[in-house]
Order: C-alpha cells, then sequence, then structure tokens
C-alpha cells in the first residue's frame, strides 16, 4: 500500500515539500529520497518499482537542483538525482556528497536543455546574446549551458550578463521582458516553448546529458543495502517507462500539477538509462569542472574521480 503525506520542511530558508510514500511488509528502515519537480517519485509510482520493498520510501520535492543538494549535504535527505553539472558544483564546495550511480539519455531531443528567448525577440542566436540579460539559477545545468556555450564559441564569461534567478522567477522575467534570455531544462524548457518561446541556443551541442543518483556520505555509511535496493528498482523503473510513456506522463502530471501535454513532453525527451562510472564519464566531468572554474564560479579542486562511490 502506498501512503502520501505532505508538510513544509525548511532548508536554507526554501520551503520543501515532504511526501512519505509507503512501504512493503517488514520494513527495515526508512530512506529518504528527493526528488526534482516529481521526476523520480512519479516515475516509481507508476512503474510500481517501490512494490514489496521491505523498507520505507519519504519522498522530498524539490523545484530545482540547488534546493536538492543543499538538503543532501545537510542530511535532510538520503539520495536524490541531479544533473552533472550542478552536482559539481557542490562537490567543489566541499559538500558531504558521492555520485553513487549514473543516468544517462541515449537519444537527446532538442528543448531538454537550452536558452530560450520570449515569442517575438529579435534574437537569434549565441552572438545575439552578447551584452544582454540571461536568466539562470546559479550553478545549475543552465547556468553551465551558459558558460559552456561561451566558452566554446571563443568568449569570455562576461560577454552575457547572468542574472541569477529560480525557475519560476526566470520565466516572470522573460515573460515581462525584465531578460532578454532563459537558460534551463525540461519541464521548464517544454512549458516555455508551448507559450511561444524560442530556443537559440540547443543544449545537445555542449552538455553529455549525465544525471547521477547523489547520496549523503553518512547515508551510503548507514543505509546502502537500502540503496543498493532502491537503484535497482529505479533502474527497472526506467526500462519500463521506456515503452509507458503515456502512463509515465499521467503520473507525473498528477503529482506536478504540470498539464499533461507538458508532462508527455517532459517524458518524451528524458527517457534515461542506467550507465557506467567509466573513464569517459570522469573526462566529460573535467570539462563541466574547467568550465565553472575558469569562469571563476569556484576554488575548490577536489579530484573528479573520488566524487564518484558505485553503489551496485
Amino acid at each position: 500500500m502506498i501512503l502520501d503525506r505532505r508538510q513544509l520542511l525548511g532548508a536554507s530558508g526554501a520551503f520543501l515539500a515532504l511526501a512519505a510514500c509507503g512501504k512493503g511488509a517488514g520494513a527495515s528502515g526508512v530512506l529518504r529520497v528527493g526528488s526534482q519537480k516529481g521526476g523520480t517519485k512519479a516515475l516509481l509510482l507508476a512503474s510500481g518499482a517501490l512494490e514489496g520493498a521491505r523498507y520505507t520510501v519519504e519522498w522530498s520535492e524539490f523545484p530545482a537542483a540547488q534546493n536538492l543538494l543543499e538538503a543532501l549535504g545537510s542530511g535532510a535527505v538520503d539520495l536524490g538525482l541531479i544533473g552533472d553539472a550542478p552536482f559539481q558544483f557542490a562537490y567543489q564546495s566541499g559538500s558531504p556528497i558521492k555520485a553513487v550511480a549514473v543516468q544517462s539519455v541515449p537519444d537527446p531531443q532538442e528543448g531538454t536543455l537550452s536558452i530560450l528567448v520570449a515569442k517575438g525577440s529579435p534574437l537569434q542566436s549565441l552572438q545575439d546574446l552578447i551584452g544582454k540579460k540571461v536568466a539562470t539559477t546559479h550553478g545549475s545545468i543552465g547556468h553551465y549551458l551558459v558558460l559552456r556555450a561561451l566558452a566554446a564559441n571563443g568568449l569570455k564569461a562576461d560577454a552575457v550578463k547572468v542574472v541569477f534567478l529560480s525557475p519560476s522567477d526566470s520565466r516572470a522575467a522573460l515573460q515581462t521582458g525584465a531578460v532578454d534570455a532563459w537558460s534551463v531544462w525540461a519541464p521548464y524548457t517544454v512549458a516555455a516553448l508551448a507559450e511561444g518561446a524560442r530556443i537559440v541556443v540547443d543544449g545537445r551541442s555542449y552538455s553529455q546529458g549525465n544525471s547521477f543518483d547523489v547520496a549523503n556520505e553518512q547515508a551510503i555509511a548507514d543505509k546502502r543495502p537500502l540503496l543498493q535496493d532502491f537503484l535497482a528498482r529505479e533502474a527497472r523503473a526506467m526500462e519500463w517507462s521506456q515503452g509507458h510513456t503515456a502512463e509515465f506522463a499521467k503520473v507525473l502530471a498528477r503529482e506536478t500539477g504540470l498539464p499533461e501535454a507538458i508532462a508527455l513532453g517532459t517524458v518524451q525527451r528524458a527517457r534515461r538509462a542506467r550507465t557506467p562510472i567509466d573513464d569517459a564519464l570522469i573526462k566529460d566531468q573535467q570539462v563541466i569542472f574547467d568550465t565553472f572554474r575558469n569562469a571563476g564560479e569556484f576554488k575548490g579542486n577536489r579530484p573528479i574521480a573520488q566524487a564518484f562511490q558505485p553503489i551496485g
């Protein structure tokens, strides 16, 4: 049986919705899992992958990676799915977290990660953004996209005026003309495109699209069997989702309040699969590290290979 309850969880001034998801018979512990915009939770619920789990899963909902990373670093949650760029940003800041598994998008679609302009904007390309205001969330994959696109095209990090806002505030700023562009990810891209926004920079050229299941180090030490079981169930849920996008989207819409068409577009753009932690992945992470560091965004120099602790 699956039970839902919601309460407010404060983390660094943000209010985070907490939902407890049920347990199988003979539960032997509690695993606290963070979910961004309902994604992980919706996947596990829609697939039924948690049925029979011998522990309780408590779900916490977060609007963006930064909020989830704060909760992971403080130990408020044990595990959560994070994009590779924000993970690297938090890891280099000294957060006591490790990536324990990797998810990739085998066939990335346009609009999964993009820099957008509003309907009717005259801006057409990255070059047109020089000197303009671009909204994004600090340390996010959107932030990384801005920096990486500039660097890859021989432009300095200050070639655009980056304005750090939450996703909801960024959306409002773009709509009112307070900023000229918005660097963001699905489902926000999907909703913005449906409202008439247009892509000027496609993230597929600059990001590998990896995401990490990230755990607090104490949880790795204390709850390894629970983490192992959950990750195995999550992998099966991802396999299930490949042929059940409509079912997944319905649950995602229910969990997040997104219109079903937007939820479906999000699911179709984020068909993920488990991939290994290998030398190629570490090399990709080095690019992210160098991009943020060269832009002066952090001074940390923790060895990238030590950011990973596979659990399987």
